[in-house]
């Protein structure tokens, strides 16, 4: 078991990651293209706010400085009031799409809490794009799982607006993209249509790779902090991060038009927590990196087909398992929160949930309600029945997790 991870040490060269240096000195990280002010860190600004949040509120605009920075873009919004990376990513399409526009995703279908914010789903008049005369295509993937990119560079028209790329597998069996392959589609979209705007979901990627989306010409990029950014402690949140005007834009969906990023309150107990969380996200990373490597050794030994395979660099934090049957899958769930350090006495029960289509099952025995930085697995009750694993807050966590899983699949 131990063995499966010497793979990371030539897969993961060594290398300062942005997060834990911008909290601890300055928040200037060289591949910003971007040149901002030079920020210093102190107490105070850990302190909250409440009301509207006017002025400097608290270490907000020392909080969005540092995401900023960190992801290599123009500016970040980041808020508590993003209560999820689903949230986040609605405000961002908000932002770029109008009535007679077209969405575009090229990278296969979108997540399933997507499709009804897109219109896919229908959402009942609620207010999906759809439903305000905004059109919708994607891209299938290749054969081989991969990107199309003969049909990529063929795809757009003169009203495509936005073009969406998942970073992350999502619930398909497909490989997470790199931020290279992000940066080649985007300049695949532009050649076609400079006026093209470049959306990416970023959740489960922050901080995998030494560089981020907006450093390869993404406009806005979105996640959430109960993912990776937010260290497994940030206790709730999402961000926003890219262009300016965008950014703000995406800001005004979350408040209203004339708000922007100049107001939002948050506790201070809340601010400090997700400074803290930034900082301690790229070690969070790693240890879910590290259990994702020892999770795909073990399971393809038993003849499980992995996604992605075995000792091959990752691009997110997920790891995927075809386990082939329902009876295997919620075995494997109730492996994970037998496990878990919250909860563990609890029996995952797999049924229908806002935003899916299909009975879903969740083993997450979290600290934070549904946080996946933390020990946590999930998956659609469908073919080919998939789980999805992610977070850990050590990967020794998802040894113990193979060693109930395996006494009890069949």
């Amino acid at each position: 078991m131990y063995a499966a991870l010497s793979c990371a040490t030539s897969a993961y060269p060594m290398h300062t990651l942005g997060a834990s240096r911008a909290i601890v000195s300055s928040s200037r990280v060289s591949a910003s293209p971007f040149h901002l002010k030079e920020q210093i860190f102190v107490p105070e600004h850990f302190s909250g706010s409440t009301g509207y949040g006017h002025e400097e509120a608290g270490g907000r605009e020392a909080l969005d400085q540092a995401f900023a920075e960190i992801f290599g873009a123009e500016s970040a919004v980041v808020r508590a009031q993003f209560f999820s990376g689903t949230r986040a990513i609605t405000c961002a399409l908000f932002a770029f799409l109008r009535p007679g526009d077209e969405l575009l995703a090229v990278a296969g279908a979108p997540y399933d809490t997507l499709e009804e914010v897109i219109g896919i789903r229908d959402s009942n008049g609620l207010g999906s794009l759809k439903d305000f005369g905004i059109g919708y295509r994607e891209v299938p993937l290749a054969e081989d799982g991969e990107l199309d990119w003969d049909a990529l560079s063929i795809s757009l028209k003169p009203h495509t607006k936005c073009a969406f790329i998942q970073r992350s597998c999502g619930y398909s069996w497909r490989r997470s993209l790199s931020v290279d392959e992000i940066g080649r589609a985007i300049g695949i979209i532009k050649s076609q249509n400079p006026n093209c705007l470049v959306m990416v979901d970023n959740c489960y990627g922050e901080f995998v790779e030494t560089i981020e989306p907006p450093m390869v010409g993404a406009d806005l990029i979105a996640g959430s902090l109960i993912k990776n950014p937010g260290g497994t402690i940030a206790p709730c949140g999402g961000y926003v991060a890219g262009r300016k005007k965008w950014v703000e834009a995406a800001a005004a969906r979350l408040s209203a038009p004339g708000l922007g990023v100049d107001c939002g309150s948050t506790p201070g107990y809340i601010m400090r927590t997700i400074f803290q969380g930034l900082f301690l996200s790229p070690q969070m990373v790693g240890e879910a990196i590290k259990g994702s490597f020892l999770i795909a050794e073990v399971m393809a030994a038993r003849g499980y087909k992995v996604q992605p395979l075995c000792r091959v660099p990752r691009h997110d934090t997920v790891q995927a398992i075809q386990l082939g049957s329902r009876e295997r899958l919620l075995a494997f769930c109730e492996a994970v929160q037998r496990s878990s350090p919250v909860s563990s006495f609890t029996k995952p029960i797999a049924g229908a949930t806002p935003g899916y289509a299909s009975e879903v099952i969740f083993a997450d025995g979290t600290f934070i309600d549904g946080s996946t930085s933390e020990l946590s697995c999930d998956g659609p009750l469908r073919e080919p029945f998939a789980v999805f694993c992610q977070g850990g807050t050590h990967w020794t966590q998802w040894g113990l997790v193979l060693g109930e899983v395996l006494k009890n699949l069949k």
